[in-house]
């Protein structure tokens, strides 16, 4: 049975009319409906809604009124994958201030009705800043994992389209599928939506896409976990940033930082390198967190194609001669 305060909501709206609420608390009975596991339930309540709105829109349109608002379709699902859920918090290696920062966001969507009884809502949207490799997609998965809820990575390929307006309409299909229920919406590399509108040498269309996602952002319901991602927070637009209530930077490993992979990585796999987890790291540092577990897993392959007799200390060194070859190669072409 859905929350009382939303049943009492849901008639209050309809009585008044207010047909923009009614479609709002609809959709948070839904998301609470698929929570619950009840999703013969949840999927009528969906397609009476979508039922609803295609009735008003046919009238509107016969009223020369135009549809009031975009319609959700199957062609929706194209717009996002759904991943698995599989890292957790705990398996990932962030600075004290990040770790507290998400789970006190996690914290606050388990415990939203207790804020709700003090007129507050719980925190929903978040942008992670750092150079590429650091962790960002990972962060954004494992949130979705410790909040149980599904990940849905935003596909841009299918959302930005060729023609005028298209792009934001499709925008707007999204988020209205995604705000009949709880799940993690990920927007990766972020500024190819949100670029900064002041921009001279961008065209009006991005502009109106920049308009458009910030409405769509404000409309969405909080128990929506929206994630944005950028390895380029200058080309943000400065709106985009007022729009995430929390922003956390996930900066380059420190030695004890890859070190402490190093560790990690021996117990996950059962090995040990034959060199110190200290030694190892000073070798990578400067590497993100991508380039330490390229490093590791070409140690692992290495190791079991030389299985049964291998020698993990030959091994690790060469490949750690070949790691430094190949970096320094890739420095003098950055160089050029």
């Amino acid at each position: 049975m859905a929350r009382a305060d939303l049943l009492v909501d849901l008639v209050k709206y309809a009585i008044s009319g207010n047909k923009g609420m009614v479609k709002k608390v609809s959709q948070a009975i839904i998301a609470e409906e698929r929570e619950k596991q009840h999703s013969i339930l949840a999927d009528r309540l969906e397609n009476t809604l979508a039922q609803s709105q295609r009735e008003e829109a046919k009238g509107n349109i016969a009223d020369g009124r135009g549809a009031p608002f975009v319609i959700v379709d199957a062609s929706t699902e194209s717009y996002f994958e759904e991943h698995e859920a599989k890292r957790t918090l705990n398996s990932l290696i962030l600075p004290p201030e990040v770790t507290y920062n998400c789970e006190q966001f996690i914290q606050e969507k388990f415990r939203a009705d207790l804020l709700r009884s003090y007129g507050l809502e719980p925190r929903n949207k978040l942008l992670l800043i750092g150079p590429p490799g650091n962790g960002k997609t990972s962060l954004a998965e494992a949130i979705a994992e410790a909040l149980m809820e599904p990940f849905y990575v935003v596909k841009y390929d299918a959302i930005v389209g060729a023609y005028l307006g298209e792009t934001a309409m499709r925008l707007k299909k999204l988020m209205d599928y995604v705000s009949s229920r709880k799940c993690v919406l990920f927007f990766d590399e972020f500024e190819t939506l949100g670029k900064e509108r002041g921009d001279l040498h961008e065209t009006g269309e991005i502009k109106r896409v920049v308009s458009s996602l910030l409405m769509q952002m404000d409309r969405l319901p909080s128990y929506v976990t929206v994630i944005g991602a950028t390895n380029h927070p200058e080309l943000l637009d400065r709106a985009v940033w007022r729009r995430f209530q929390m922003r956390l930077s996930l900066p380059h490993p420190t030695r004890a930082n890859i070190s402490l992979w190093l560790e990690r990585f021996q117990q996950e796999h059962k090995l040990r390198f034959e060199y110190s987890t200290e030694t190892i790291a000073k070798k990578l540092i400067g590497c993100n967190y991508s380039e330490v577990e390229e490093f590791g897993m070409n140690v692992l392959r290495t190791y079991v194609m030389s299985l049964p007799e291998n020698n993990m200390r030959e091994i690790v060194g060469a490949a750690l001669k070949n790691w430094n070859s190949i970096s320094y190669k890739e420095e003098d072409i950055a160089n050029e």
